[in-house]
């Protein structure tokens, strides 16, 4: 099955279904991905695209991590 990330999609909905897309996330700088309460409150309105504007991550570098580790991007 085809690893699709869709940026349109909550934080907290990838990462339900993606469990594996934390450890990438936090690698990246989104350091309280791994708090429960974090990623369940902020996490169901946040979107990748909007954290990494909020965080200062370059979002292309966020897509490229993502393609390497066998993602496919859906915007």
């Amino acid at each position: 099955m085809e690893k699709i990330i869709d940026l349109n999609k909550s934080v907290h909905d990838l990462c339900k279904e993606k469990p594996e897309v934390i450890e990438v996330l936090r690698e990246l700088g989104f350091d309280q991905i791994t708090n429960p309460a974090m990623l369940n409150t902020a996490g169901r309105f946040m979107t990748i695209p909007k954290g990494a504007v909020m965080k200062g991550i370059d979002l292309g570098r966020i897509k490229r991590e993502l393609e390497n580790r066998g993602f496919s991007i859906k915007e």
